[in-house]
């Protein structure tokens, strides 16, 4: 059985190598607080000011300010800063806290357009950094995929029908 590590992997095209490769320095201590928050509040700003209706409504249960400190909080702590995350809501059990939301392929893909998008736009991220950060993002969007795919099958029901022959279908309902 593939690990939803290799599946990311080969759904994002990002290798585990590339997308941990934001472990090699301490992005944290080179960007600073700041910078995370910026980079939350910018990237929420398009989420929420997104024109598809489908996407926008991903988050439409979710306050926008919750959001972003939940964002960058993660952020500074899976980049070298302080346990911002952990201290205020426990582990981050990524794909347990994404259970409830669609994670698809195409949301996938939307979200990391607006973090793209929001990256370039930060004037304090030196380009190395976003390039890593991104491949991170990446790697980590498509982790959720897969494990929104596996959570998918667990749920599919486990018994067939009596009989699920074509013919059965064309019998005659019996009066």
């Amino acid at each position: 059985m593939q690990s939803l590590q290799d599946k990311a992997s080969v759904l994002s095209g990002v290798d585990q190598a590339e997308a941990f490769a934001i472990d090699e320095s301490n992005l944290f201590d080179k960007l600073g607080l700041q910078t995370f928050i910026n980079l939350s509040t910018n990237f929420y700003t398009r989420v929420y000011d997104d024109e598809e209706e489908w996407f926008q409504s991903i988050f439409s249960n979710s306050n926008k300010e919750d959001a972003i400190q939940n964002q960058y909080e993660f952020f500074v702590q899976r980049m070298g800063g302080p346990p911002l995350y952990s201290q205020r809501k426990g582990h981050p059990a990524l794909i347990g806290r994404h259970r409830p939301f669609p994670v698809t392929h195409q949301a996938a893909e939307r979200w990391l357009e607006h973090m793209q998008n929001a990256l370039d736009d930060s004037v304090d991220i030196d380009q190395d950094s976003k390039i890593k950060m991104m491949k991170f993002f990446r790697h980590t969007a498509f982790f959720l995929v897969a494990g929104n795919e596996l959570k998918n099958q667990n749920e599919k029901p486990k018994h067939k029908p009596q009989c699920a022959c074509k013919h059965a279908a064309n019998k005659p309902a019996e009066e």
